[in-house]
C-alpha cells in the first residue's frame, strides 16, 4: 500500500515542496531514495524507536521511502515526521485521508517528542503559495510559521498528537497571528538610544549622514573613545523596516535557525558584529551544506566590524563583490544559491597597534613605520567602498558629567527619514538605486553638480590635503546627502566642506 504526504526543502532563502511517498509491500529491508543526506538516512532508527514507543509496530516487510523530485538533494532531519506518518498509513495502522492536504515537517526524538526545525518561514510561504490546507510542525516553531496568514498552522508536541490530529481524534485550533499588528507594535523598539551618549557630537553627525544616505563608514580612534557604543546605536536612527523588508530579513534568519525565542517577525533592523577571527565562509556564507553568512544576516541592517585591521585579509577581500552587488552567490557543482546582502558596513579601528597615535594626551609608543603597516592591512579597494572616515577623540570629564539633554534616536531618525524620502523620489525611475550611496559614477555627474566656488574648494582640498582620486566621487555623494538633510535642492559650498572632512584616511601623511 502506498501513502503520500508533503514536506519541503529549503534552498537559499526559498523553499521547494517535496513529495514524501512510502510503499509497504512483501519483501524485506528498508530503502530510502531521492538523494537523501546522512541525517535523513539515519532517520530509520529514530522513526522506528518513536513508533514503537507509542505502541505501534514498524513494518518488517519491504519499506520504500521516496523523496521526490529524486534529482534534488534533501538535507536535515526534519523529514522524520512525514516519513513516520506515511509508514503508519502505508502499513494500515492509521488513516491517510488528510495527509495529502498538509505540508508536514519535524524531527523526532527516540521517545516520539518533536524538536524544532530551521527554515519554517520560507516553508510556510511556499505552502500558502501552493494552496495547501495547512502546515503540521513542532509546536515551538508555530509562532514563526504563523507569520504567514491564510494557512492553518498546526503545532504538535509529539508524534502521538500528530497521529490523533490526522485521524480526527484530537482537534487542534490553528494558531493565528496578526502579522501587521505584531509588526506595528514592536517596530523601532531599540534598547540603545543616542540620548544616552554624552559628547561626540561630530560622530553622531557623521552617523546621521551615513544613515541618511546609506553610506558605509569607518571610525578611527583610541581605545575607550566610544566607537563600539556609537555603532550599536546606528540601527536606531535608520528608517523603520517596511513589512516587506521585515519578512525578507526574517526569512534569512529562519533559514539560519537564528529567529528569536518568541519566533515572531523581526521588527528592528539587524545589527551583526562578528569577531575578528571569523572565516571567509562564515562571513559571506557557504559550506558543504550552504548557509547564509553574517553579511546576509545583516541584510537590511548594519554589519559592524570592530578592530578592522585584525580581520584576516582574505576575509575582508571577499566582501568587496557583495558590497557592490548587494547579494552573495554561492556556487556548487550542481547548484547555485543567491542570498541577499544589502547592508551598511560600519567599521572601527585603532589608529595604530598601541592605539594612541594622534591622541591629544597619551603618547604613541609604536616604532617608525609601524602605523603605516598597520593601516595598510586594509586594502585600497575595500577602503574605496567606505564613504565616511571619522576620527573619534576621547570624551573629556566635563562632557561625561554634564547634565545636558541629548537628542534621542527618534528625533534624529525623523531627519533621516525625510532625507530618504527625497532620495526615493529622486531615484523612483531606477530599479537598483534606492539611496545616494548606491549611485553609479555616471549618475553622480548628473545629480551631484556643484558650482564654480564648490569646484574651486574641492580642487584646493584635493591638492592641499593630498586626497586621493577615489575620494572625489565619495565626497560628492556625501555632500549630496548632507544637502538632503538640510532640505537643499542643490549642493552648497558648506555641504561640500563638511563632506571633505570625512576623508581622513585619504590624506597623504595621515599616518606619518
Amino acid at each position: 500500500m502506498v501513502s503520500k504526504t508533503f514536506g519541503s526543502a529549503v534552498h537559499g532563502v526559498d523553499a521547494k515542496t517535496i513529495t514524501v511517498e512510502v510503499d509497504v509491500t512483501q519483501g524485506q529491508k528498508f530503502f530510502l531514495t531521492g538523494l537523501p543526506d546522512n541525517a535523513i538516512k539515519e532517520s530509520q532508527h529514530r522513526i522506528e524507536s518513536a513508533i514503537k514507543s507509542l505502541g505501534y509496530f514498524f513494518p518488517r516487510n519491504k519499506v520504500v521511502v521516496n523523496l521526490a523530485p529524486a534529482d534534488v538533494r534533501k538535507e536535515g532531519s526534519a523529514y522524520d515526521l512525514p516519513i513516520a506518518l506515511c509508514i503508519l498509513a502505508a502499513s494500515g495502522q492509521i488513516s491517510s485521508e488528510v495527509l495529502e492536504k498538509y505540508v508536514i515537517m519535524g524531527e523526532l526524538s527516540l521517545d516520539a517528542d518533536l524538536r524544532p526545525i530551521k527554515g519554517v518561514l520560507p516553508i510556510s510561504i511556499q505552502s500558502r503559495k501552493e494552496q495547501f490546507k495547512g502546515f503540521i510542525l513542532p509546536k515551538k516553531n508555530t509562532r514563526e510559521a504563523a507569520i504567514v496568514n491564510n494557512l492553518d498552522i498546526i503545532g504538535v508536541e509529539n508524534l502521538r498528537e500528530a497521529i490523533d490530529f490526522v485521524e480526527g481524534k484530537l482537534p487542534i485550533e490553528p494558531l493565528v497571528v496578526d502579522t501587521r499588528d505584531v509588526f506595528q507594535s514592536k517596530v523601532n523598539s531599540y534598547e540603545a538610544d543616542f540620548k544616552d551618549v554624552q559628547g561626540q557630537e561630530n560622530i553622531k553627525r557623521a552617523l546621521e549622514i551615513a544613515a541618511a544616505g546609506g553610506h558605509n563608514a569607518i571610525m578611527i580612534g583610541p581605545p575607550g573613545a566610544g566607537k563600539t557604543m556609537l555603532a550599536k546605536r546606528l540601527p536606531s536612527i535608520l528608517p523603520p523596516l517596511t513589512l516587506h523588508e521585515a519578512l525578507e530579513t526574517t526569512k534569512i534568519h529562519s533559514v539560519a535557525g537564528k529567529v528569536g525565542a518568541d519566533g515572531t517577525l523581526l521588527t528592528t533592523r539587524p545589527f551583526r558584529s562578528p569577531h575578528h577571527t571569523i572565516s571567509d565562509v562564515a562571513l559571506v556564507g557557504g559550506g558543504g551544506n550552504p548557509q547564509p553568512g553574517e553579511i546576509s544576516l545583516a541584510h537590511n541592517g548594519v554589519l559592524f566590524l570592530d578592530e578592522l585591521p585584525e580581520f584576516k585579509r582574505t576575509v575582508l577581500e571577499v566582501m568587496r563583490q557583495p558590497m557592490e552587488e548587494r547579494r552573495v552567490t554561492i556556487s556548487r557543482a550542481k547548484v547555485s544559491i543567491d542570498y541577499p546582502a544589502n547592508f551598511m558596513l560600519v567599521a572601527s579601528m585603532n589608529p595604530c597597534p598601541c592605539g594612541y597615535y594622534n591622541h591629544p594626551e597619551k603618547e604613541c609608543v609604536c616604532a617608525p613605520g609601524v602605523v603605516q603597516r598597520y593601516l595598510s592591512k586594509i586594502s585600497g579597494p575595500l577602503l574605496d567602498r567606505i564613504d565616511l572616515h571619522v576620527e573619534v577623540v576621547p570624551v573629556s570629564f566635563d562632557q561625561m558629567t554634564t547634565q545636558r539633554k541629548n537628542e534621542s534616536s527618534e528625533v534624529i531618525r525623523e531627519r533621516v527619514v525625510k532625507a530618504r524620502e527625497l532620495q526615493s523620489e529622486r531615484f523612483k525611475n531606477q530599479s537598483d538605486v534606492y539611496c545616494n550611496a548606491m549611485m553609479p559614477s555616471n549618475m553622480v555627474k548628473d545629480i551631484c553638480q556643484i558650482n564654480e566656488a564648490g569646484r574651486a574648494l574641492l580642487k584646493t582640498a584635493m591638492e592641499r590635503l593630498g586626497l586621493s582620486a577615489r575620494a572625489y566621487d565619495r565626497i560628492l555623494k556625501v555632500s549630496r546627502t548632507i544637502a538632503d538633510l538640510a532640505g537643499s535642492p542643490e549642493i552648497k559650498i558648506e555641504h561640500l566642506a563638511e563632506a571633505i572632512q570625512y576623508r581622513s584616511l585619504d590624506r597623504e601623511g595621515w599616518a606619518g
